[in-house]
């Protein structure tokens, strides 16, 4: 017997291309920038927000078990109520409306939100409970977050993988809790955790300039702010880099060395460069554009990372697949698949995926457009390996499956590599709901490299390089390891992820282990207080974690 969750995607995938190209401008908004947090229908009750069908006219905060932060619920215990006026003022700018939402970003175009409500007001359905956080069971599963602590290896092998729909997919959102009286995190024995900066908003990505300065990309607030440290030790200097941007997060300086000339961006669907010298505090001027589009697609992932190859002569950026594993997109590429590799590469996805869940290269100037690599779901954290040139990528993968289905990853990134999204994962496993579309691609699938529990999303990452001279450098045993921040779930019934890991390596080479580094954010199976977004390594050696939940980068260095 089908599962509800089966038979709507049975559904889904019954849809003609010619129904969803007939799609009303509110469905196709909500598709593109809603879908991935997002859910319309009832049979799949929440994802990382809260289910919207319903909504009009409902109280705010009031879909039952979802973890709504504090505001919110405030808010609707004093009586908001999603009247289509209320929606409206809300989507216009969020943050505004209830100060301390999880709600990121807002909808600026009233022509959008516009056509957004209407189609919301169409989606009704009768609400199931969603399979919730189990603390009863938290204490059996390996993975849970009550097992974490800093010195915990990990190995998960592709032999070992549990079957697909072996549970059910779970709804099963944090809820962003203030970090308690004296709550540090928790680090291996002969580190220190201290608050490098905080009160920060929402920040994302971080990068080291030549002189130490760390910029941060902003995405809620469409800016860069950089952050200067005298000692070392806390960041005294504060200031707007850039603003006015669209949702940046890559960033990337160019040339390599000393004296880089600019500082790249990458925003939601396109890629900028400011004029930099190593010192500036603000931005010298408009930004150039050198790539005015990304993809036809903007919504989904909306991740961008930006990398530059060792030699400095290619500029590597990694876009985000648009949906959870392609459902609409039919069976039938557009142009004969000969054709249509030869041009996007192989096992590159169509329609509304068209140059999503990929790697694209670029020459330095934005020129040169070329595809490099394809089938990764969502490559958030993205660095080229100083010592070896190699291209990596830190991948979330698709939803859905079950509770430990599919394993994020780590892996390097081969030119021309496929990894098998959205027909197959972890090699040549298929996924059941896209069962024989390409059976050619099979054997075309490169096995990742290090699995990460499944749901943990990985972001940010960084290769452990202590800088000449630094002061608080680490231990020579993680010279060349990985860090790699771990977001955390909310599509498992037990909470796992929201730590940073230390992912091993050999002569430059994943190893398939990791350990954990830092834990200790997860109050209980419904609230945490941080969210690791990213890792960077300071001009003394210490470790500086980006925490977007808690709005803080904290600093880890040696005890002495």
């Amino acid at each position: 017997m089908k599962t509800a969750i089966q038979t709507a995607i049975a559904a889904c995938l019954a849809l003609s291309a010619t129904a969803i190209a007939a799609a009303p401008a509110g469905q196709t908004y909500f598709d593109q920038n809603c879908a991935s947090c997002h859910t319309v229908d009832p049979a799949l009750t929440s994802r990382a927000g809260p289910g919207l069908f319903n909504v009009i006219n409902r109280k705010a905060a009031g879909v039952p078990h979802f973890n709504y932060t504090d505001a919110l619920a405030k808010a609707g215990a004093a009586g908001k109520t999603w009247t289509r006026e209320e929606l409206d003022v809300f989507l216009r700018d969020p943050n505004k409306d209830v100060p301390g939402t999880a709600m990121p970003i807002g909808v600026a175009d009233a022509k959008a939100r516009t056509a957004l409500i209407d189609y919301l007001a169409t989606q009704t359905g009768k609400t199931t409970a969603p399979a919730a956080g189990n603390a009863a069971k938290a204490g059996a599963d390996a993975a849970a977050w009550t097992m974490d602590k800093p010195g915990d290896l990990h190995h998960i092998k592709a032999a070992d993988l549990a079957a697909p729909f072996a549970s059910e997919s779970a709804g099963n959102g944090p809820k962003l809790a203030a970090r308690p009286d004296n709550a540090m995190p928790a680090v291996p024995k002969g580190f220190k955790v201290g608050i490098y900066a905080d009160n920060l908003g929402k920040p994302r990505l971080p990068l080291r300039a030549p002189n130490g300065d760390i910029f941060l990309s902003d995405a809620a607030r469409g800016q860069i702010t950089l952050l200067r440290s005298s000692g070392g030790d806390k960041a005294d200097t504060n200031s707007v880099f850039a603003t006015g941007l669209s949702r940046p997060y890559g960033m990337a300086l160019w040339p390599a060395g000393a004296k880089p000339q600019y500082l790249y961006v990458a925003n939601v669907n396109s890629i900028v460069r400011f004029p930099y010298s190593v010192g500036d505090l603000k931005a010298k001027g408009e930004p150039e554009v050198i790539v005015d589009k990304i993809s036809d697609t903007s919504g989904g992932h909306v991740t961008r990372t930006l990398a530059f190859s060792k030699d400095g002569k290619t500029l590597f950026l990694s876009v985000g697949s648009a949906t959870n594993f392609a459902a609409k997109i039919g069976a039938t590429a557009p142009q004969p698949l000969a054709q249509w590799e030869a041009k996007y590469g192989v096992g590159a996805a169509w329609g509304e995926e068209t140059e999503r869940a990929a790697v694209l290269a670029f020459d330095v100037d934005g020129r040169n457009r070329r595809p490099y690599a394809n089938g990764l779901r969502n490559c958030v954290g993205m660095l080229v390996h100083p010592a070896t040139g190699d291209l990596f990528c830190s991948v979330n993968e698709r939803d859905e499956l079950g509770d430990n289905l599919v394993p994020d990853y780590l892996t390097r990134v081969k030119k021309d590599g496929f990894y098998g999204w959205p027909w197959y994962y972890i090699g040549a496993n298929e996924d059941p709901r896209l069962k024989g579309i390409r059976p050619d691609l099979k054997n075309k699938v490169t096995v990742p490299d290090t699995l990460i529990q499944s749901h943990s999303a990985p972001l940010g990452m960084v290769v452990y390089q202590a800088p000449k001279g630094a002061k608080n450098a680490f231990p020579k045993e993680y010279e060349g390891d990985v860090f790699l921040a771990l977001h955390g779930s909310w599509n498992r019934a037990t909470r796992t992820g929201y730590k940073v890991v230390r992912v091993m390596m050999k002569g430059g080479v994943p190893t398939g282990q990791y350990q954990d580094f830092m834990t200790g954010m997860v109050l209980s199976d419904r609230d945490v207080w941080g969210r690791p977004a990213a890792v960077e390594v300071a001009a003394d050696g210490a470790l500086l974690v980006v925490d977007d939940g808690g709005g803080v980068v904290w600093r880890i260095a040696p005890q002495k």
